[in-house]
């Protein structure tokens, strides 16, 4: 418990200090959000177009598919927020010696490397995609609001999935120095994950709660609000969160191995 308090307050001293950071580029605030924007309305606006076609897509009417990226749109904010820039650049770090100044910390290298720096001009596209789920929330007839607790589990956890997907991957340029082929792949899988699980085939749909889980991170929260609850299905992201993030350090440790340092 006195851990969990130190690196609780360390984090919270890093995000302050990338709040004033940020502060000095206050156009950057706006251009990012201007940017996500886009991003949002190419999302929106692909699946309005489909369902002009066609009632439902998968298991989801319109209404439906408009709470599922209302998720999206939420979990990729705090993704962005929390762990994005950390992560994007993790080879630079490790082939310009910042992994030694790291290594060299009395705090755990892990929690440095992924946590570091705080991207907080994204809370405007955090509060854009808020936005946008509680009007989609909104064109739902009948919805039970108590619903939204289950994401109070379900979120956070398809979070700490998808840090240990992406730490793995990152984890690589220890290894390799130079791993940009395997980083592409991840944006890829990523993609996965932006698309609900209920338009693969069901062997895909399998790999993607399982082997490659990035349908934990939206579909399964969406599927919490919007169908009878799954105990098993939701016990199953609990646990994987868990497994994966223990997996995420071993294999931290293991690479680690592998790295001599940026100077030698």
């Amino acid at each position: 418990m006195k851990n969990i308090k130190k690196y609780l307050l360390l984090y919270f001293a890093l995000f302050r200090t990338s709040f004033i950071a940020d502060l000095e580029y206050r156009v950057n605030f706006l251009t990012r959000i201007m940017t996500d924007i886009f991003w949002y309305a190419a999302q929106i606006i692909t699946f309005e177009v489909l369902f002009h076609h066609t009632p439902r897509i998968g298991d989801w009417n319109l209404e439906q598919m408009r709470v599922f990226l209302g998720i999206v749109f939420v979990v990729d904010g705090l993704y962005m927020i929390i762990l994005s820039e950390n992560l994007d650049q993790f080879s630079e770090k490790v082939r310009k010696g910042d992994l030694d100044l790291l290594l060299a910390k009395p705090v755990n290298s892990q929690f440095m490397l992924s946590l570091q720096k705080a991207s907080t001009a994204m809370i405007g596209n955090l509060g854009l995609g808020l936005a946008w789920f509680i009007y989609s929330l909104l064109q739902l007839s009948d919805f039970n609001w108590f619903r939204l607790l289950w994401l109070l589990v379900l979120i956070p956890c398809g979070l700490v999935a998808l840090y240990a997907m992406r730490f793995f991957m990152a984890s690589t340029a220890v290894i390799f120095a130079r791993s940009e082929n395997l980083q592409f792949i991840w944006y890829q899988i990523y993609k996965l994950g932006m698309r609900p699980d209920s338009i693969y085939v069901p062997w895909f749909k399998w790999v993607l709660l399982t082997a490659l889980p990035v349908g934990v991170i939206a579909s399964v929260p969406a599927r919490a609000l919007l169908e009878p609850p799954q105990l098993g299905l939701f016990a199953w992201v609990v646990a994987l969160a868990g497994i994966l993030i223990y997996l995420s350090n071993k294999f931290w440790k293991f690479a680690l191995r592998f790295y001599s340092s940026a100077s030698s």
